[in-house]
């Protein structure tokens, strides 16, 4: 499974790549940290709302650790998703460590 790091995610975010970052976690989560301009799928209903990511744009799947956005990424795949799928290193938690202090730890 592809990864990538929050550092680079922030740069290419910056570099204005065209990413769409997909937020499996849970609402209450969601509600207190947050990346901007992500999109909020949790984990439970992301077979469901897959047509709602777009396959011919890059994706970033990301939790608080990056477990659940692994396990995301691989049901997903088994359900014939064709876009490029990368799971962000060390979650939200990663975000706000290298690149947002402002975004909460819980």
């Amino acid at each position: 499974m592809e990864e990538i790091t929050a550092t680079e995610l922030k740069q290419r975010l910056d570099n204005d790549e065209d990413i769409q970052i997909i937020d499996v976690r849970e609402p209450n989560e969601y509600a207190t940290a947050r990346i901007p301009n992500s999109i909020h799928i949790p984990l439970g209903q992301i077979l469901n709302r897959m047509s709602e990511i777009d396959p011919a744009r890059e994706t970033v799947v990301h939790c608080k650790m990056g477990g659940r956005s692994a396990r995301a990424i691989e049901a997903l795949a088994h359900a014939g998703f064709q876009g490029n799928l990368k799971n962000l290193k060390g979650g939200i938690t990663a975000w706000s460590n290298e690149v947002d202090p402002s975004v909460p730890k819980y």
